[in-house]
């Protein structure tokens, strides 16, 4: 999942939708500080409730799978508990959020402090051949990280380091072949399996050292013609064979993640990525034994209507349709399995009753999980923290607690242990649109993805003491963010810039400059923290994310 994607079929599921401003905490400040890091942080508490971490103890080495359990290094039971942190396989080729005050560590320590115990990073091999990150990134606030002018798979390094840091593990989430657009079969015209191929053992070789990485999910969401046998072309159980061999080549160590389809054979559609029902009559096999956890995906009926949520048993009828669909995989001690996406912004009665029902299911069959998702900017479902991207989503924490937290004891939920120095290290969608069999050129491109504005001619009013140039750096149903880049013409102590809105709302955030808005009139901006004075010749970025319906195209500055 990531972004929105209308089908001939099927609503658009939003998922993207920029937000940001306040948390990561003074815990985590004392801990960078122990590790010899003064870099920048924002303010406020990381979420620790009254309750006290999960039994499950801390994964130790390259994990493996035993029937339906996963173990680690020293053959403990162990529980995978992600969330998705996307930004990486969109046009953006970056995690979403660092346009604003946001540090890598920041978000990670908060993910870490919520309960969490993984990362599963989705990245586009567009992003992966890119040589520069394509969205913006607020590089003041992240300068411990050196990231401008680094290359996407450079700022992977950079995640996967800080999650090691912060007690994290990472999922390498293969999302999509290119930025733009969801692909149900795992190859495309563009990206030939090949590539797919040769992209992951590249990738497995890369961090073949590190078990911070502890796993490769294959792809996202096979969907439409995708198939469980049968033909070749359609085929993604003989697919996800030959990648999960090929990965394994590179690094025998892995957990090799493999979602379902939409079209079962034995148990009709269901979510994209989502139906496994046929697995049991013809499993993944590997060259490496131990290594195959399958990985569905659900979702409630503010997605889509699935038959099952109007049955008048409903919901009293889920654990049987997951049981078809993917739990019988662990019941039955055939593989684990790590239910990849599921989430909800707990907007209806029907969603609210769907997630304490997959919640107790997870709990009661002890089965690894992912929550979609960490980003507030995720359209339907919303994030694990609000638009501020620190403060943390309350209801969604509380009622995933069951399966984040034990109930007793009294401990507080611990904040981030960050013991390195945050450097890089050397060397996510729109999920389920659950109908009839879309085809790729049925796959609209998704609307929420970030937009690229043309670059305006600065027009500065006579006199004025700096230009400036308006530029969209990503926009969704619901707000912007949008970079000025700002030239003083001589010394300044002072200066501003204003443009016309009509849909303007609120300022989210702002980096480099100070920014009030007239509801559904104007944005005025001054300068602020690095950028108040400018000396002659002086060049800024600075930037600031809008709630507001619809961004503007090329408005006039006014500049002061």
């Amino acid at each position: 999942m990531t972004i929105d994607r209308p089908t001939a079929a099927a609503p658009a599921r939003q998922r993207r939708g920029p937000r940001l401003a306040a948390l990561a905490g003074a815990a985590l400040a004392g801990v960078l500080a122990v590790a010899g890091w003064a870099g920048p942080s924002g303010a406020g508490p990381a979420y620790a409730p009254e309750r006290v971490v999960d039994a499950t103890p801390a994964a130790t080495g390259w994990l493996h799978t035993d029937g339906g359990t996963i173990r680690d290094s020293n053959n403990n039971p162990y529980i995978i508990k992600a969330t998705s942190w996307f930004g990486l396989e969109t046009p953006d080729c970056v995690p979403h959020g660092l346009w604003g005050t946001l540090t890598i560590d920041e978000a990670l320590a908060n993910i870490k402090s919520m309960g969490f115990n993984t990362v599963r990073l989705p990245y586009s091999n567009e992003c992966l051949a890119a040589t520069t990150i394509k969205g913006s990134v607020n590089y003041w606030a992240n300068r411990a990280y050196n990231l401008q002018g680094k290359r996407p798979l450079d700022v992977m390094d950079t995640v996967i380091a800080r999650a090691k840091a912060n007690g994290l593990q990472i999922i390498l989430d293969r999302h999509r072949p290119s930025s733009a657009d969801q692909s149900p079969l795992w190859y495309t015209s563009a990206v030939p399996e090949s590539k797919w191929i040769s992209d992951w053992k590249m990738l497995a070789s890369r961090y073949k050292a590190d078990p911070t990485v502890i796993g490769a999910d294959l792809h996202n969401e096979p969907a439409g013609a995708a198939t469980w046998g049968g033909k070749a072309a359609t085929d993604w159980q003989a697919a996800s064979t030959r990648g999960g061999n090929a990965v394994l080549a590179s690094n025998p160590n892995l957990l090799i993640l493999i979602e379902g389809i939409e079209n079962q054979a034995t148990a009709g559609g269901t979510w994209w990525g989502g139906g496994l029902a046929d697995v049991g009559a013809k499993p993944v096999v590997l060259t490496t034994p131990h290594r195959v956890v399958y990985s569905p995906h659900d979702y409630p009926a503010s997605l889509f209507a699935q038959k099952w949520f109007s049955d008048p048993a409903y919901p009293a009828n889920l654990p049987s349709v997951w049981d078809r669909n993917w739990g019988y995989l662990q019941k039955q001690g055939i593989a684990p399995v790590l239910l990849g996406e599921f989430g909800t912004a707990l907007a209806t009665d029907s969603d609210k009753a769907w997630m304490k029902s997959i919640v107790d299911y997870l709990k009661t069959n002890r089965m690894s999980f992912g929550y979609w998702a960490f980003n507030p900017n995720s359209g339907i479902t919303g994030g694990l923290v609000q638009s501020d991207w620190r403060t943390p989503e309350r209801a969604k924490l509380d009622a995933l607690a069951p399966i984040l937290t034990a109930t007793a004891g009294g401990v507080p939920v611990p904040t981030a242990t960050a013991t390195a120095s945050p450097t890089a290290s050397a060397s996510p969608t729109a999920s389920a649109s659950p109908t009839a069999s879309p085809t790729p050129t049925a796959t609209a491109s998704p609307t929420a993805s970030p937009t690229a504005s043309p670059t305006p001619t600065p027009t500065p009013t006579s006199g004025a003491a700096i230009t400036a140039v308006w530029r969209l750096s990503s926009s969704w149903n619901g707000g912007y963010v949008a970079n000025l880049d700002i030239t003083a013409l001589r010394s300044v102590s002072a200066w501003s810039v204003s443009w016309n809105d009509p849909n303007v709302t609120s300022i989210a955030n702002s980096w480099g400059i100070k920014c009030t808005a007239v509801p559904k009139a104007s944005i005025t901006c001054t300068g602020s923290d690095w950028t108040t004075k400018l000396a002659a010749g002086q060049k800024a970025t600075v930037g600031l994310q809008v709630n507001s319906l619809k961004a503007p195209v090329n408005p006039v500055l006014t500049v002061k």
